[in-house]
C-alpha cells in the first residue's frame, strides 16, 4: 500500500485546507516544488497534487509548479487533481510529464468524458469522489450532488480506469481518523483499486487501512498529518510494506 503526500496549491503556495474550505487554510510553504522534493527524498513513491485554485475556476491555474515538480523527479509518478475539465488540460499534463490526472467533477456531470479519456490516455486516468455523508461533493467541494459514491464508482468500473480516490470531506484536513469502514465498503464493492483520502492522522490509520489492504485499497493520501508531525512520512510506509509483505505470507 502506498503513502502518498500531497501537495495542495493555493496561490502559488503549498497549504492544507480544512473540510476543504478555501477560507481555512494552513501554508506550510511557499515553495510546493521544494516540498515534493521533500517527501521524494524520505521514499515517496508517488506524490498527489491538487490545484486547489483550478478546483474552484474550473482550469489550471498552477500548471506551472505541477511541471517544475515533474520536471525535478521524472523517475517519481505524479497524480494531479483540480480544475480538470477538459481533454486538452489532460493532454497537457501528460505531456508535461504527469502520470495520472483526477477527474472529479467531470466524472459526474460528463461520465462520458471519462471513458473518451480511457480510451485516448489508457492507464492514466483516476476518477475522485470526495463524498459527504456517502453523497458525492462537486465543483471544489461547494455542491453535493444527489449521487452515491458507490452507484458512481460501479459506472466506471468497466471504462478502463485506473483507481479511484475516495475522500470523505467531513475528515479532510481534520487529523480525526481517516473512514476506513467506508473506504473498505467501496473497495468491496468494486473491482477498481481504491486510494484512501482524508482524515489520516498516525500510524493507526495506516495499520487498520493496511489491513483492509486485501479488500483492493492499494493506497492512502496523506497531508496535514505529515506536515504537523503526527504521522512520520518513512515510518508510515515502511508499516505499510511490512504489513503488505505479512499479508502476502499468510
Amino acid at each position: 500500500m502506498l503513502i502518498i503526500p500531497a501537495i495542495d496549491i493555493k496561490d502559488g503556495k503549498c497549504v492544507r485546507l480544512k473540510q476543504g474550505d478555501m477560507d481555512r487554510e494552513t501554508i506550510y510553504s511557499d515553495d510546493p516544488a521544494t516540498m515534493a522534493g521533500r517527501w521524494i527524498e524520505q521514499g515517496a513513491r508517488r506524490i498527489h497534487i491538487v490545484d486547489l485554485d483550478g478546483a474552484s475556476q474550473g482550469k489550471p491555474v498552477n500548471a506551472d509548479i505541477v511541471h517544475r515538480i515533474t520536471e525535478s523527479h521524472p523517475e517519481v509518478p505524479v497524480q494531479i487533481g483540480g480544475g480538470i475539465r477538459n481533454e486538452e488540460t489532460v493532454t497537457a499534463y501528460i505531456q508535461a510529464g504527469v502520470q495520472y490526472v483526477i477527474i472529479g467533477t467531470q466524472a459526474v456531470r460528463e461520465p462520458q468524458m471519462v471513458d473518451d479519456l480511457c480510451n485516448k490516455f489508457p492507464g492514466h486516468v483516476i476518477v475522485g469522489l470526495d463524498a459527504h455523508n456517502g453523497k458525492v461533493a462537486i465543483e471544489g467541494w461547494s455542491e453535493i450532488s444527489e449521487h452515491s459514491a458507490i452507484d458512481l464508482a460501479r459506472n466506471f468500473e468497466h471504462a478502463g480506469v485506473d483507481s479511484i480516490v475516495y475522500t470523505d470531506i467531513s475528515r479532510d484536513g481534520m487529523l480525526q481518523g481517516v473512514n476506513v469502514s467506508a473506504t473498505a465498503a467501496l473497495a468491496g464493492a468494486i473491482t477498481i483499486p481504491v486510494i484512501a483520502s482524508g482524515g489520516v492522522t498516525n500510524l493507526d490509520d495506516i495499520r487498520l487501512l493496511a489491513e483492509r489492504s486485501q479488500s483492493g485499497i492499494v493506497g492512502v493520501i496523506t497531508g496535514r498529518a505529515i506536515y504537523e508531525g503526527t504521522l512520520d512520512f518513512s515510518a508510515a510506509q515502511a508499516l505499510a510494506d511490512e504489513l503488505a509483505a505479512s499479508y502476502r505470507i499468510a
